[in-house]
């Protein structure tokens, strides 16, 4: 039994299979059986509470005559809600629409959907339904559910509100925070390309994007929907597409001005690292531009001078970093769930600038259980703005501290370049 938060009342859902395939081999029931059990158990549940959704399973696989005869019985026996489940995720939005329509016309009853993705075709049929007259949607954050998952929260929210003008009552801009929350529970990994809290989302690498979106948002993004509205940001990126404008503007936020010929050979050099599968880094292209201006590199803020780990099978992974931060050491322990996680505990504990981490990823790049692995961080300032850096080693948790290093160290250096400049 599900609490109705919005009314202070219970609110039961009850279903029972419809389609022919269903009704044949799940529970051997007859559509007449079928008709009765609605009717039995509704009246049932409206015995002992003052609202019911009725749901008839397999709808859309369901002949659509017998479908509204269902709805019907069950809403004569007191159902204040009827549910069109899409259990499989084989009906098209176009069908959808059209099958809403005769429920709400035939059948005196608010009108809900259930919609599954096996064809990635759940938040089309969801927003579909609501053309049609649906009234209540259901949705799950990052599309989790059974075999390909259902129609997504944010996808949906935001396709209703910027695109329909619905107001959803949702608050949009906690979005991005937690469908991140719900992947990190989950243990399931949000790709980089989903469709509104994907990292990549607001991400732009190629040349005329960049150009575009640097001149004017909306040229490569839908203006009706920005990055702030789902609390997510803007992000110009590096790869082998990567345009002049777009590594001019990055090294400005810096206050790196080189002329046109340097930033020529630095576009140069960016493609082609990442033109071998390269992943080009923050750090990456502030250490291209420096060689390429001939600027001496900045003294590093923070310096590791000794990491120890200690971890075990009945231990607490726990690490302690010793570290200078401007010359000034400091000693630092924590606990996490694993030994590196404990690095970067330990890391974060001391740094002179505060900074969230959003990005941490691993990946082998050669094999056997001497492996090298690539790590590569990404955090975000205060500000907003988002750092990522990278190393490699044949030990990953030293590659993981290395990595969150050079992170932090761009971060301080940022700052330190953004107050120097507001003297």
């Amino acid at each position: 039994m599900d609490a109705c938060i919005d009314c202070g009342v219970d609110m039961v859902h009850v279903f029972i299979p419809t389609s022919d395939v269903q009704r044949e081999y799940t529970i051997k029931k007859t559509r007449e059986q079928v008709l009765e059990s609605t009717g039995d158990i509704i009246a049932y549940a409206r015995d002992h509470v003052d609202r019911c959704m009725f749901s008839a399973m397999d709808a859309t696989r369901t002949d659509w005559d017998y479908l509204i005869e269902v709805y019907r019985v069950a809403v004569d026996a007191g159902a204040t809600i009827i549910n069109v489940p899409d259990t499989v995720g084989v009906i098209t939005p176009t069908a959808m629409k059209r099958l809403i329509e005769r429920i709400d016309r035939e059948v005196n009853c608010p009108i809900d959907v259930h919609c599954h993705n096996d064809f990635g075709l759940a938040v089309a049929n969801t927003i579909a339904a609501v053309e049609a007259g649906a009234s209540q949607v259901q949705v799950t954050v990052n599309g989790i559910g059974e075999r390909a998952g259902n129609a997504d929260l944010a996808q949906t929210v935001m396709a209703l509100s910027s695109i329909y003008g619905i107001d959803t009552g949702i608050r949009t801009t906690g979005l991005v925070e937690t469908s991140r929350l719900v992947a990190r529970y989950a243990g399931l990994s949000i790709p980089a390309t989903y469709p509104i809290v994907g990292e990549n989302a607001f991400a732009h690498e190629s040349g005329i994007h960049s150009h575009g979106v640097i001149t004017r948002s909306d040229t490569f993004e839908p203006g009706i929907m920005t990055p702030e509205m789902v609390g997510h940001r803007r992000r110009l990126k590096l790869g082998k597409h990567a345009g002049r404008h777009a590594v001019k503007q990055m090294l400005a936020e810096v206050h790196m001005e080189p002329a046109d010929e340097q930033l020529d050979e630095i576009v140069l050099r960016v493609k082609a690292i990442a033109g071998k599968g390269k992943r080009v880094t923050d750090a990456d292209l502030y250490e291209i531009a420096e060689s390429v201006m001939q600027i001496a590199p900045d003294e590093k803020t923070l310096e590791l001078r000794d990491v120890a780990i200690m971890t075990g099978n009945h231990a607490i992974p726990t690490a302690s970093v010793r570290a200078t931060v401007d010359g000034v050491e400091h000693i630092f322990s924590s606990v996490g769930n694993g030994p590196v996680d404990a690095a970067v505990r330990a890391i974060l504990g001391i740094i002179p600038a505060p900074v969230h981490l959003k990005e941490f990823s691993i990946e082998a790049i050669s094999g056997g259980t001497d492996a090298l692995g690539h790590v590569t961080i990404a955090v975000e300032d205060e500000r907003g703005r988002v750092f990522d850096a990278s190393a490699s080693s044949d030990d990953i948790i030293l590659a993981s501290v290395e990595a969150v290093i050079n992170a932090i160290n761009l971060v301080c250096r940022t700052h330190k370049h953004d107050r120097e400049q507001e003297e």
